[in-house]
């Protein structure tokens, strides 16, 4: 895991590389399978929300996808208003006991 300085204190982050090789080692298969096996994962989940579905993961916390309606929005360079189309976006609800793990430190 790479670790970077945020302004106000340390966090660390993953990488998919870093993640495929992590599953590789923990549970003892090839670390193309591994590769294979996260980027069916993210494939999945991809797929699933994109057509609209949603997908809870009891424990962890549950992905789906949010329409925001259209805006009049401005440029704040020159004030000048533009229409903002609406959007769907992905949107993630951490569950509790992630969110209790999480916060044990």
């Amino acid at each position: 895991m790479r670790t970077r300085m945020n302004k106000t204190e340390r966090s660390t982050s993953m990488s998919k590389s870093e993640l495929v090789e992590l599953l590789s080692r923990d549970i003892d298969i090839p670390l193309r399978k591994a590769d294979d096996i996260v980027d069916k994962f993210f494939e999945t989940m991809s797929e699933a929300l994109s057509s609209g579905d949603r997908i809870e993961i009891r424990g962890f916390g549950t992905f789906e996808v949010r329409e925001y309606a259209g805006y009049t929005g401005r440029n704040p360079k020159t004030g000048e208003e533009t229409a903002v189309l609406s959007k769907k976006l992905p949107f993630f609800k951490v569950g509790k006991v992630f969110k209790e793990r999480v916060n044990q430190k």
